[in-house]
């Protein structure tokens, strides 16, 4: 469990005492200060979760302190107080972000009470901002692999259209290129990365049960619609909507969706009241939309709203240079899922790998590896390890074996480095903050640095 730290703020030194006693009893570990200047000082080495502040204070006053504070760190909780009903004060101090205002005397109980509910809040922040940094840690846009020109040039066009707010985008490539991950890439790299995405599989839903999902509905709008229901694209408010497989769609419900892209409202099944929102749309497809389009099955006027900044994922079979380090990239990923330890790869395997079509893209190549290393336990993938239609790609004519790059097939400690490479560039050589992106404790990373470089 958690412990949090709470920092007391006041010039009587038998009020201090009292709720420090009070507030230690709720297993709250203390500080405190008896001046606005010693709490900024102590603010200097610590982070408290949570200040008592009372309103005045001999030099530096408490709204003072309160403003310092904020601007330190914003997260930080205040909780003003004071002898005296002065209300424009506590107006102020609320608009300068203190979380609640208790005059005294007051309770125990009650300031026991307020301080638990605040930091309750807290903690569900602090759940949010963890789980929001493993996601865009997760969809960092370094850890996408590209070491082809061709993805280089569509993850540096995905990272640019990233910073605009509301510009719509549409992915474009094969099943299984990585459309989704693109996409989640934009919107946690976008102004909206706090805010829900909500994705939406347009080929997985049922026709019938689409429209519903997507907007919700009224009770009684049909037979089962018991209650109201809220649609998806509410729920995406202020954040991303993800339309996957928009080519899916039928023509009835593009038109509905056309209106959403247009002037951002929507009706509920069953309702009259205009909703409006404010999302994000990004659209993928492994239609070629514009011939869709001429063939009457996809809007025109909904293809042009949609068709704003068009990138198209290339096929793995296109960016062969990015095959190697996918799999290496895999291979670290199932070595802690399924405890392997796999090195490597021995240069047939390597060769096979290459000069293989992969029809089924990226996810046929992370199912590859999953299998190979499930099945076999050993340091590197070796050639009978692999499927058949995999094996039989090394018969091929001269000209279609890539010697070079299979020769100088890479390792795991090869791909490590040249990850941190890449994040340390991303970060300007800033170790701290490439080490909070990688995962590692600073001094694990300034190692394998020193290492790297010996």
């Amino acid at each position: 469990m958690k412990t949090f730290s709470v920092m007391l703020v006041d010039d009587e030194i038998l009020t201090l005492n009292n709720l420090k006693k009070a507030l230690e009893k709720e297993g709250y570990e203390i500080l405190l200060a008896e001046s606005g200047e010693k709490a900024l000082d102590i603010l200097e080495s610590h982070r408290p979760h949570l200040i008592l502040l009372d309103l005045v204070l001999p030099g530096i006053s408490g709204l003072e302190v309160l403003k310092r504070v904020k601007e330190v760190d914003r997260e930080i909780i205040v909780i003003m107080m004071s002898a005296y009903e002065i209300l424009e004060k506590a107006v102020e101090a609320m608009k300068l972000g203190a979380y609640d205002y208790l005059l005294k005397p007051f309770k125990l109980s009650e300031l026991k009470a307020t301080v638990q509910r605040a930091l309750e809040t807290l903690s569900l922040r602090l759940r949010f901002l963890d789980e929001f940094e493993k996601q865009k840690q997760r969809y960092y846009f370094g850890k996408i692999v590209a070491q082809s020109r061709k993805m280089k040039e569509v993850l540096d066009m995905a990272a640019r259209v990233a910073q605009s707010d509301r510009t719509t985008v549409l992915l474009q490539g094969e099943s299984g290129t990585g459309k989704e991950l693109l996409a989640r890439a934009i919107h946690y790299h976008s102004p909206r990365a706090e805010k829900p995405i909500v994705a939406i599989n347009c080929a997985a839903i049922p026709e019938n049960l689409l429209e519903s999902e997507l907007f919700g509905y009224e009770a009684g709008a049909f037979t089962d619609a018991r209650k109201r229901k809220v649609g998806l694209l509410e729920k995406a408010d202020e954040g991303t909507v993800f339309f996957d497989e928009i080519g899916d769609m039928s023509l009835a419900l593009q038109a509905k969706v056309l209106r959403v892209l247009e002037d951002g409202t929507f009706v509920r099944l069953g309702g009259s009241q205009s909703i409006k929102i404010n999302v994000r749309i990004i659209a993928a497809t492994n239609r070629d939309l514009a011939k869709e389009t001429e063939k009457g099955n996809f809007r025109p006027d909904l293809f042009y709203r949609l068709n704003v900044v068009p990138i198209t994922i290339p096929p793995l079979r296109e960016r062969k240079e990015d095959i190697i380090p996918l799999v290496l990239f895999f291979m670290e990923e199932f070595n802690r899922e399924i405890k392997r330890n796999y090195r490597g790869l021995e240069p047939e395997a390597a060769q096979a790998l290459l000069n293989y079509s992969w029809p089924g893209n990226v996810r046929e190549l992370r199912n590859t590896i999953e299998r190979v290393m499930s099945l076999y336990q050993a340091e590197n993938i070796q050639l009978p390890f692999l499927p058949q239609e995999i094996r039989q790609e090394l018969n091929l004519p001269e000209d279609k074996v890539l010697t070079t790059l299979a020769r100088d097939w890479p390792t795991l400690e090869n791909l490590e480095k040249a990850y941190i490479a890449r994040v340390l560039e991303h970060t300007g050589q800033n170790k701290s903050r490439a080490a909070r992106i990688l995962g590692l404790n600073p001094a694990t990373l300034y190692r394998k640095i020193k290492v790297g470089k010996d």
